[in-house]
């Protein structure tokens, strides 16, 4: 029994359509698993849950979780209720140290999440008991922090490629506040995706170019500046390769986001990285690097792409 009058303990694994949870006493005694859907039903079915267990507004019993946001977590805060949001580190540490197997499960993740609160509760810090504006303000702070990390996360992508093929247009805005994800950088990448493109630019085409992306003055010392940019000398691949480079991440996105809606297969594999955390940008690129490690393997082999062979552990066996 904990200080609190704790005896009973709660982990819940959480994914994107459903988390699994368990229940155990202070001895680490299981006393209940279920699997919830991510719904007002799944919300008050886990409470009914607790509810079985000794659950009461006296004695609500503590919770740990991978994640101090969603619907899931703010019914759980609803009360005076100890809410620990564990990071999944922490978790992953204490998974290797106390499993027999690294493998992971959702129901084993719930259990580990259950056993790290019941054993080292005074290791971690509950979630706060803020005011609705308080969470609030919390919300919209998290949404900019998220949109910031994103476009980083594209910027830093879009960065190595240039790097491999197309070294002007780093030279011509990296410098830049904002660099590659000025909106002047992006309008003139859309409007000439290599550096053969870029060096038969004009002053006009430019020019209207920065007018496109919003400039508002020094149209003539810019566009002559990125001229000269791009027409200066570079190392450079052959055309047919620079094009290549120029097609690939574009029509490579395109692929495995098609893929979502007609290969069922790619859908969950795609589901299942979402799942366990992954941005969608993350999740689509493992995708679309799948599928390239099928292409090759197809090219290789001389053998057409097989859907059940391809995400054989993701899919059910055929009848």
């Amino acid at each position: 029994m904990w200080e609190d009058g704790s005896t009973v303990f709660c982990g819940i694994d959480w994914a994107e359509r459903h988390h699994d949870v368990t229940v155990v006493d202070d001895t680490g005694t299981l006393l209940a698993k279920a699997r919830i859907s991510d719904d007002a039903a799944g919300y008050s079915k886990l409470l009914d849950l607790l509810a079985e267990h000794g659950d009461s507004p006296e004695t609500p019993i503590p919770v740990a979780i991978e994640t101090s946001r969603g619907l899931l977590v703010a019914v759980l805060r609803s009360s005076n209720r100890k809410v620990f949001a564990i990071n999944p580190l922490a978790a992953s540490r204490y998974r290797d140290r106390h499993g027999v197997s690294r493998k992971k499960s959702d129901p084993g993740d719930a259990l580990v999440l259950t056993n790290i609160l019941r054993t080292d509760m005074h290791a971690h810090r509950q979630l706060p008991a803020d005011s609705e504006l308080a969470q609030a303000i919390t919300v919209l702070a998290r949404a900019r922090q998220d949109a910031v990390w994103s476009r980083q996360q594209v910027a830093n992508q879009v960065r190595s490629l240039l790097r491999e093929y197309y070294p002007a247009t780093l030279h011509a805005f990296q410098g830049k506040e904002g660099g590659l994800t000025r909106a002047d950088a992006r309008t003139v990448r859309t409007l000439a995706p290599t550096p053969a493109k870029a060096a038969k630019l004009t002053l006009a085409q430019l020019r209207a170019a920065l007018k496109r992306s919003g400039r508002t003055r020094s149209f003539d010392t810019e566009t002559a500046r990125l001229r000269d940019i791009f027409r200066s000398e570079h190392a450079r691949h052959r055309p047919a390769v620079e094009d290549a480079f120029g097609r690939l991440m574009h029509a490579g996105f395109l692929w495995a986001f098609s893929a979502l809606t007609a290969s069922p297969g790619a859908n969950a594999h795609y589901r299942r990285r979402r799942e366990h955390g992954e941005w969608h940008n993350a999740a689509q690129r493992h995708l679309l690097n799948r599928f390239l490690g099928q292409l090759h393997r197809c090219l290789q082999t001389r053998q057409p792409f097989d859907e059940q062979r391809a995400f054989a552990p993701l899919l059910p066996a055929p009848a």
